[in-house]
């Protein structure tokens, strides 16, 4: 899936500015369904015509805004997307039109051509969102019910794959299937953990080298603001690319000279830090984990309340290392500690329970520049503590590398699926609902 509104490209690149759809009208027929969409409860409408003969609707349900695409042959039914995390401090959006702009990767586009209605509600707030997610998906939904639509699907990527757990296990006669991509399916303590640990190890590693991390070192709060200061004239884009070339530059310059001299101090630092973490030792799966906590642990404490991950008691350990580097390392990490009313929140928004009946389609990257492949096998590991198989059919995608914008170099993709891959996920999620017969394992 390419586009994946998810942290990853946002990070390393901004958004290019887009230009206005061209404008169409719309038929008296379409005209019609806009006024029963107000009649609904919408507000701030503004259909626009396709060229295809359908239409796109963006608009706003009690102040949310959303965005739409209705084909021309409108079948009745409705295919949803919840999209992934975004960058504190930036703009609450969705696409006015989600096959124009598509959020998913090709996911809604496969299924409009098919003559589903399409499309996504924003949520409340950037970054960690995932509870009015849930709860403005769920408005959509139901405001599409008033309109006479019969039957529901959804799909979300990466933060987006952790609001769909939540809602097929919250609410299990919501959606006929479900399918999450790259996402969080296990936990957040776990995803938020790893990210924890990387830039922990990260920092003991370079700490006093020319590769140390910019900014702020307590590994519990941000190493530098998202958000320009006000009164320094900065405009929200430019103080962005600023911030991320700072967290970038060191960890690519390990990088580079370690590539450079692959028997030298620097590969051994970034095996060591990779050995330790747990992780591919890949400059995409150090960049995107460690910014995201450099610029995303003030809005998670604030999110869920606390500190959801404690390292307190935790042991790390490296076969790379001798026996005194090893206590070294543990004397010498920062070490956190969680609150427990903030993991309770975590749990209920989100961990997942293993316990759902909707049809789902999940898959996963093995090498993933974000969300591990562990959060694959923990709904997995749920699932069938529930007996509950029968309800899961899990996917691994080949994993792809793709250039890291401003850095030179190429690293494992975050949500690294393809529009075909798209396109298969959802015909073969519909053949599932359609049929009742749960697909085969085979080549996806």
């Amino acid at each position: 899936m390419k586009g994946l509104r998810v942290v990853v490209p946002a990070l390393l690149a901004l958004s290019a500015c887009s230009h206005a759809p061209e404008r169409r009208a719309i038929s008296p027929s379409q005209q019609q369904l806009v006024a029963r969409m107000r009649a609904a409860g919408a507000t701030d409408l503004d259909a626009n015509g396709r060229a295809d003969g359908g239409m796109s609707v963006a608009g706003k349900l009690d102040g949310r805004a959303f965005g739409i695409a209705v084909p021309a042959r409108w079948n009745g039914e409705v295919v949803l997307f919840a999209n992934g995390y975004s960058i504190p401090g930036t703009p609450v959006s969705v696409p006015a039109d989600p096959i124009a702009k598509e959020p998913s990767g090709g996911f809604l586009t496969a299924a409009y051509q098919e003559n589903f209605a399409v499309g996504q509600s924003a949520y409340d707030k950037p970054a960690m969102a995932v509870k009015s997610g849930v709860a403005n998906t769920l408005r959509l939904r139901g405001w599409f019910a008033k309109l006479g639509a019969r039957r529901f699907y959804l799909g979300g990527a990466s933060m987006g794959g952790n609001i769909v757990m939540a809602l097929i296990e919250k609410q299990p006669d919501a959606f006929a299937g479900a399918m999450t991509a790259c996402g969080v399916t296990g936990d957040w303590q776990s995803e938020i953990g790893t990210l924890v640990d990387l830039r922990a190890t990260y920092d003991y590693f370079t700490r006093g080298t020319a590769y140390e991390l910019p900014g702020d070192h307590d590994i519990a709060a941000n190493a530098l603001s998202p958000v320009p200061p006000t009164g320094l004239g900065f405009t929200r884009p430019a103080w962005l690319f600023m911030q991320i070339k700072r967290m970038s530059a060191p960890i690519a310059k390990l990088f580079k000279a370690a590539r450079a001299n692959p028997n030298g101090p620097e590969a051994k630092i970034v095996a060591r830090i990779a050995s330790v973490a747990g992780v591919d030792a890949d400059p995409a799966v150090f960049l995107f984990p460690i910014m995201t906590a450099m610029v995303g642990m003030d809005d998670m404490r604030a999110s869920f309340g606390g500190r959801v991950y404690s390292n307190r008691d935790k042991v790390y350990h490296s076969d790379l290392l001798s026996p005194a580097e090893n206590d070294a390392l543990n004397r010498g990490i920062q070490r956190m500690d969680a609150d427990p009313a903030a993991q309770a929140f975590a749990r209920d928004w989100y961990r997942s329970t293993g316990r759902f009946q909707t049809p789902l389609v999940a898959v996963h990257n093995r090498h993933d520049g974000l969300v591990f492949a562990g959060q694959a096998v923990l709904l997995k590991q749920r699932a069938r503590a529930q007996h509950n198989e029968a309800h899961l059919f899990q996917l691994w995608a080949p994993s792809q590398q793709k250039d890291i914008p401003t850095t030179g170099l190429k690293g494992w993709a975050h949500c690294g699926f393809t529009p075909r891959q798209a396109a298969v996920l959802w015909r073969t999620l519909h053949h599932w609902v359609e049929t009742g017969k749960k697909p085969t394992p085979g080549r996806y």
